[in-house]
């Protein structure tokens, strides 16, 4: 069987090279696209990680596949439809990595909260050991709003309950066992946004989530509001965010993805004119989040331990051996 494994790093060239001897495995370092896809054209299965972009197009060229596995929860970056009406099943990593994003959750809120990256650019720009600029808050006694209370959303809800936070939790099918362990507290979600001291998404991104948080939403919320987002940038609307920081109703920004965070990391294309007006006033809003000193962005690795990357890299080979071997495997559709 021929497998191209495109975004393979170190940990999947290892991991597949001892899962797949006796089949014949390519490794691409890059994302599979329209660039690439060239690579791919004689493959049967074909991996991918959150970087590649599998449009139409390039399914049509994938004369021979007959599997592709995304190494991520997410398939968004997948033209499912596409690949079904060519014959093609697509695969995704379920659950993967909750307790690593929820640690980072908490590593964004603790940087937030003490101020750490302030003070760190404090001693290492200016050699300034002052305290003044440099006040914190407490999380014990605040009031945490999580969005969404699947895997990644239970475990932010068990640390938060370690810190000593009032929980208050959104989801359209609550979980009893959470409100009879941590004590959260399910509540709709305009009442989420007014009582929340800090909010913290955890939903997938889908029409109905897509500018979950906007501006009628902000409006609800306390003034000095705390946002996290380890999710999915959409979740947010942007402009919406930066009118909140401007205001000073958001008192501070935590995000480990971007709204559009894939033009941003395609800014070269902005060059040759491939980019639609609207990709463009995203990106140029990315830049001014980057840029604010009340903002903490991190390049979307809230998934990215070792452990983690360990138990995704796994699950895909896993479902590889299964299709290969004629077994059932949950597959996502359109």
């Amino acid at each position: 069987m021929k497998i191209v494994s495109f975004e393979a790093n170190n940990q999947t060239k290892e991991i597949f090279s001892a899962s797949f001897t006796g089949h014949d495995v390519a490794y691409v370092g890059g994302p599979l696209n329209e660039d690439s896809i060239s690579h791919a054209e004689d493959a049967e299965i074909i991996t991918i990680f959150v970087s590649s972009s599998v449009t139409a197009p390039v399914i049509k060229r994938l004369a021979k596949a007959r599997l592709i596995v995304t190494l991520s929860t997410g398939y968004d970056h997948i033209d499912v439809a596409a690949a079904a009406t060519q014959g093609i099943a697509v695969a995704s990593v379920p659950g993967y990595g909750s307790q690593a994003v929820a640690e980072h959750t908490f590593a964004l809120l603790l940087s937030l909260s003490r101020r750490v990256f302030d003070a760190y650019h404090q001693i290492r720009e200016e050699g300034d050991f002052s305290i003044e600029r440099l006040q914190g808050f407490d999380l014990a006694g605040k009031t945490l709003g999580i969005i969404g209370t699947g895997r990644i959303g239970k475990k932010v809800a068990q640390i938060a309950n370690g810190f000593d936070m009032k929980i208050i939790a959104f989801d359209p099918k609550p979980d009893a066992s959470l409100s009879e362990r941590f004590g959260v507290a399910y509540v709709d979600l305009p009442e989420l946004f007014k009582a929340a001291d800090i909010i913290s998404a955890h939903v997938p991104l889908m029409p109905e989530t897509h500018h979950l948080i906007n501006d009628q939403a902000f409006a609800l919320m306390k003034h000095g509001v705390c946002i996290v987002n380890t999710a999915r940038g959409e979740i947010i609307d942007t402009a919406a965010l930066l009118s909140g920081l401007k205001s000073g109703k958001v008192a501070g920004a935590a995000l480990d993805v971007l709204e559009g965070e894939r033009e941003l990391h395609e800014e070269a294309e902005l060059i040759t004119g491939q980019k639609k007006i609207n990709d463009l006033k995203i990106i140029l809003r990315d830049h001014i989040l980057i840029d604010l000193p009340n903002v903490i962005i991190t390049p979307h690795i809230a998934f990215h331990s070792r452990e983690a990357d360990l138990e995704r890299i796994s699950t895909g080979a896993e479902i590889i051996h299964a299709f290969i071997e004629g077994k059932s495997i949950q597959t996502v559709s359109a």
